[in-house]
């Protein structure tokens, strides 16, 4: 048999094929996309397999492979960090755009600390007018003389979009503008908004004169201390460019040096307390470069004082995965992300100065390109990138456990591309104005508060275990937990690399030394899966209609939220433990949040 499925302008052949794995599933091959794959997992996502829903709390389900989870509620692994309220995204003139603006106020509505927001492109030369991985705010340029010409508009109206919404900007300083650039005749003039603008070009050069560029970072951050208040600005991040160990920088690395000791000084200048950083490596070859930037800034002389050093106030470095297509699916590679990191934290750790410098991640996906497509990204819309990301978080903070530094951020770089069809296959956190799975997942982060708790699983796949042998041969079923006051939260996942169908997880999660001994457990469930919080399946199930009627659109609309929790007071506590059982799909995630009087 032979089915069709409309995805966009695409046509998408799938075959069925028998059975492979538990009674109750169906497995289903899927044939070659034709030319833009931008779906995950056809196969899973077209059949929504019965016998998968995830029972309540307290309900035991016979399907499935055993998992045994336990909870130590009595023993803290220390104060839990609200690593991901950080996001980023390459077209800066998105920020205020429609749609923009729309995913911007549902970050503000997550629980917990204001998120921060990054992007390229926020000293580009340009008109404002977006294309793929492009932007500009026209912010300087010289006149006939030679004399500079400031114009905040635009980068005003990016953080004022910023602003009024509670969240607070990562500024990236970059790129360089073309009337600076000392490669100015290969600046891009205005690229169509259906064009991918790849870094190397003009922007991506030093600056012909360092005093200007000084002087520009300065204008820039005087004006923002005046505008929104020396307090305000305090409370930003202010990092040095992005990926100077790549294409995005066409000078040497003692150039970039020289570009961060002019930039921090100028920041500085205007506002001594400001937090400044960098370098924004790219993971991968990003090793000897991080060593030697950080050689610079604790032992180095100073670009412009002459004196050692210069100031880093936060370290930085980026993190990819690396997924492929095998087999008629996408298989993921988040070895290649957490490899990246243990590899970063191993250089920062043998920086005495900076064992406690907080790190942000300053962009940390299962892969590089967040507005290209293709096979192996096929993985977006749906929830193998939900899991990926539910899993891929907690393994950071054990990461950085082991290597014993600060990690305070880990950006996810994705966030929305305007006038494209619904689920067109970017990396993102919304498309065409409905929220995507991993939307989701992140409003479940948001919940979670307290203290970190220890947390053992039977099926869990541990940082170096994944790093070794990625999650292949069996799945990684595990949780995080967090213990605040009366509530107790415990974050699920079902994890594969591989995005196919696959058995659910019989999930037996035992609560131990909890704050009370006897009495009942209020349980709340939220579920990300095929049938919850998922507006893509939504889709699917409505025949991938493309464009979308106003009232389809609002259905899909709501499909995107986080379903409400399924609540039940029946969890009983015996000698200061308790034990709930459910079924936890492949690819699913659940957050279970208990409470007590």
């Amino acid at each position: 048999m032979t089915w069709r499925l409309r995805l966009s302008n695409n046509e998408w052949g799938l075959k069925a094929r028998p059975a492979s794995c538990a009674p109750g599933f169906l497995l289903s091959g899927v044939g070659q996309p034709d030319d833009n794959p931008a779906m995950p997992s056809v196969a899973k996502s077209l059949f929504l397999i019965a016998g998968i829903l995830l029972a309540g709390c307290g309900a035991a389900s016979a399907d499935g492979f055993p998992v045994r989870i336990t909870v130590h509620a009595d023993e803290p692994r220390g104060a839990l960090k609200p690593i991901w309220r950080y996001f980023g995204y390459d077209e800066a003139n998105y920020t205020y755009m429609q749609d923009g603006r729309k995913l911007l106020t549902e970050i503000s509505q997550l629980d917990g600390a204001p998120a921060f927001i990054r992007c390229h492109h926020l000293l580009t030369s340009g008109d404002g007018a977006p294309a793929l991985k492009w932007g500009s705010t026209g912010i300087y340029h010289e006149d006939a003389g030679g004399k500079p010409v400031y114009d905040w508009t635009i980068v005003d109206r990016i953080f004022d979009t910023y602003l009024e919404r509670g969240l607070k900007p990562y500024a990236q300083i970059g790129f360089m503008p073309r009337d600076l650039s000392s490669h100015p005749q290969d600046y891009p003039q205005n690229p169509p908004a259906g064009q991918k603008v790849f870094p190397g070009t003009g922007f991506s050069y030093p600056p012909r004169d360092y005093a200007k560029w000084g002087e520009l970072v300065y204008q820039w951050t005087h004006h923002c201390v005046e505008k929104y208040g020396a307090d305000e600005v305090a409370g930003w991040y202010w990092e040095v460019w992005n990926e100077p160990n790549i294409n995005y920088w066409r000078g040497t690395p003692e150039e970039y040096f020289k570009l961060y000791d002019y930039a921090v000084d100028a920041v500085r200048r205007a506002l001594p307390r400001a937090r400044v950083g960098g370098p924004e490596t790219a993971g991968g070859p990003g090793g000897k470069f991080l060593a030697e930037f950080l050689a610079h800034c604790a032992r180095g002389t100073n670009y412009v004082s002459g004196k050692v050093g210069s100031p880093l106030d936060f370290i930085s470095f980026h993190a990819k995965g690396s997924p492929r297509f095998v087999d008629g699916h996408v298989q993921m590679g988040m070895a290649g992300e957490l490899r990246n990191v243990s590899d970063a934290f191993s250089v920062i750790a043998a920086f005495p100065e900076y064992r406690r410098t907080p790190i942000v991640i300053g962009e940390c996906d299962p892969e590089g390109c967040a507005a290209c497509q293709g096979e192996p990204n096929a993985y977006r819309n749906g929830t193998m990138y939900s899991s990926y990301t539910a899993a891929s978080f907690p393994r950071l903070v054990d990461l950085a456990d082991r290597y014993r530094v600060n990690l305070e951020g880990a950006l996810t770089w994705a966030f929305e591309f305007e006038h494209q069809p619904p689920f067109a296959g970017f990396r993102a956190l919304a498309s065409d104005g409905i929220d995507l799975p991993v939307l989701n997942v992140f409003r479940l982060f948001a919940r979670m508060r307290g203290d970190y708790l220890r947390v053992e699983s039977s099926q869990g796949r541990g940082a170096v275990e994944i790093i070794l042998h990625n999650v292949r041969a069996q799945p990684d079923v595990s949780a995080q937990a967090s213990l605040a006051s009366n509530q107790l939260a415990v974050l699920v996942w079902h994890y594969h690399d591989d995005d196919v169908a696959g058995p659910a997880a019989a999930v037996g999660l035992n609560l131990e030394g909890l704050p009370v001994t006897q009495g009942k457990l209020r349980c709340e469930l939220f579920r990300v899966d095929e049938k919850h919080s998922n507006a893509f399946a939504e889709w699917l199930r409505m025949k991938s209609p493309s464009p979308l009627t106003p009232a389809q659109h609002r259905r899909l609309e709501q499909a995107g939220q986080l379903a409400p929790a399924e609540v039940t007071s029946s969890v009983k506590i015996k000698n200061g433990s308790a034990k709930v059982d459910f079924t936890l799909p492949r690819q699913g995630v659940s957050l279970l949040l208990f409470s007590w009087r």
